[in-house]
């Protein structure tokens, strides 16, 4: 992983031009979403990550000499972006896509540099630094992780497809490091090559299957409808972003070029087919319109912000139907989508609809903002709906517009709202530890007392 080391003086055509280049691949590796916190100064980082074993705080990658890396050789910082070792020797943790990123060219591991030390203002702020518990505060241990997992870094070019297929994939296992959310992970935490794009849990979220099969994932899209929704995070009647995915195409894939845009929904749309047997139709599909709303009119008003046993109904009425129409259909101009025919509401698994209904929805699109208000209870929020009306709430819409299958309890609903499913790599990780231990000294204390007889003995 050989990188120039070309130097540019300050002011030089050559060098304004790989800082504009660095920038374009900053913004297609969405490295702001990350290493900028809400509120913060950009890549200042310190950001909450969380993961399945405790959260991760990004670091600072702006040029400050004391606080980012300001200091690091262009070797050192395409060791970092590649290998995910940082210029002291320490290894990071994937929660950064390195292993995404070790297919990035030398030139764009050039230009990024560039961009980062001479594109970025630098600020003097350390972020709070990750301490994961013990074992994983280890970060010697990912050395290990690495030579199982993280493999080479070439992206040869496939001579049997043409140049844009090529593009796409490029970016879609690069930059984009679509394959780190939409690819399920092992016991280890390492992706599944063998469900490449099939579908996993990001924290709150789920990063749903995205291969060509046309039931479980979106080879019923056209490739312009991919387009469209990786530019403006939305699709009426099919699908639009929040979340993470929101973010992404916030920050990210609706400022990248339409060549860009095409190429990555060219290539996505041969990813090999995933059918999740449980399946039976798509789940852009599910639903149709329903409305109780007659039978609760009357001498009774809809009070759902004081009823702590208030109904689905209820709850559906007073907090979601004057946005998304009485009969879940959405507004006219689809800026409030339809509840039918929906993938967040037709999805088997529901941590996107209990998140979306936790968090709500606040991203810039091309045309304006989108926004949904939360019931979480944070302090923008309408009404703060707890866990059981939260469940309530959520096998209403999927029970009337979605997909009726497994319903969703007040502990699914916790869950989501402590930040997503955990791991018990941990656990298993210290119960190791305490047997190796245990094993050690057994060891010691049988070789003490065999000497002790060997000794009598003598």
């Amino acid at each position: 992983m050989s990188v120039s080391s070309t130097a540019f003086a300050a002011g030089d055509d050559a060098q304004a031009a790989s800082v504009k280049r660095g920038a374009y691949i900053a913004t297609a590796s969405d490295c702001s979403a990350c290493h900028t916190a809400p509120g913060g100064k950009p890549f200042a980082g310190g950001l909450g990550i969380v993961s399945p074993v405790g959260t991760i705080f990004s670091t600072n990658i702006t040029p400050s000499a004391t606080a980012g890396i300001g200091q690091y050789t262009e070797e050192q910082f395409a060791r970092a972006v590649r290998a995910g070792v940082r210029a002291d020797g320490a290894n990071l943790y994937p929660a950064m896509p390195y292993t995404s990123y070790k297919v990035l060219t030398d030139a764009d591991i050039q230009d990024l540099y560039a961009y980062f030390q001479h594109g970025v203002a630098p600020v003097n702020t350390v972020p709070e630094r990750t301490a994961l518990p013990f074992p994983m505060n280890i970060r010697l241990s990912m050395m290990a992780w690495n030579l199982l997992f993280l493999g080479s870094g070439h992206s040869e070019a496939d001579a049997a497809q043409s140049p844009e297929w090529n593009r796409g994939k490029y970016l879609v296992d690069g930059a984009a490091h679509c394959s780190t959310c939409h690819t399920p992970r092992g016991f280890l935490m390492q992706e599944l090559s063998g469900r490449y794009l099939g579908g996993a849990q990001v924290g709150q979220w789920y990063a749903p299957n995205i291969t060509s099969d046309a039931i479980s994932g979106i080879g019923s899209w056209s490739k312009d409808e991919l387009a469209r929704y990786l530019a403006t995070g939305s699709l009426p009647g099919k699908a639009q972003a929040a979340g993470s995915m929101g973010e992404a195409v916030e920050h990210s894939f609706s400022q990248l070029t339409p060549d860009d845009i095409s190429a990555i929904s060219t290539y996505i749309k041969t990813a090999a087919p995933l059918r999740d047997a449980s399946d039976e139709q798509s789940r852009f599909g599910y639903g149709k319109p329903f409305s109780q709303l007659a039978s609760l009119r009357g001498a009774n008003p809809i009070r759902s912000d004081t009823d702590e046993q208030a109904s689905g109904a209820v709850l559906f009425y007073g907090n979601c139907a004057s946005c998304h129409q009485a009969s879940g259909q959405g507004s006219k101009d689809t800026y409030y989508p339809s509840l039918f025919h929906n993938s967040v509401t037709g999805a088997a698994n529901h941590s996107n609809l209990i998140a979306t209904i936790l968090n709500g929805v606040n991203r810039t699109t091309p045309k304006g903002q989108a926004f949904m208000p939360g019931f979480g209870g944070k302090a923008n929020d309408i009404n703060a709906l707890n866990d059981a009306q939260v469940a309530t709430l959520a096998n209403y819409v999927i029970e009337n517009y979605g997909r009726a299958s497994t319903p969703v309890t007040p502990a699914d609903v916790a869950q989501v709202r402590a930040g997503g499913p955990t791991s018990s790599l941990l656990l298993l990780a210290r119960i190791g530890i305490a047997a190796a231990v245990i094993v050690g000294l057994a060891i010691v204390l049988l070789l003490i007392v065999w000497r002790q007889r060997r000794a009598r003995t003598a």
